[in-house]
């Protein structure tokens, strides 16, 4: 384990959470889960549960995200300004 690595994974991980909330498109929504799940799956690898990381890349960031954006497209789109 590399302490700075685990570091920059941290910060990256608390700066997708807070751009998932704060964005006002939700396909860029979407895109920041997706790469929330995909840094936690590089987290469990850095920390030695690959097939954990493993798991959570293909089903958290990969399934799930295909999923909400073929839901997001299935759905009509409207702006709350």
């Amino acid at each position: 384990m590399h302490p700075g690595l685990e570091f920059i994974l941290y910060v990256l991980l608390i700066t997708t959470a807070l751009l998932a909330l704060q964005v006002r498109d939700l396909l860029a929504a979407v895109v920041a889960t997706s790469a929330f799940s995909f840094t936690v799956a590089l987290l469990f690898v850095s920390m030695g549960a690959v097939d954990v990381g493993f798991t959570e890349a293909v089903v958290g960031a990969g399934v799930v995200g295909v999923f909400f954006i073929v839901a997001l497209f299935r759905t009509s789109r409207r702006s709350v300004d």
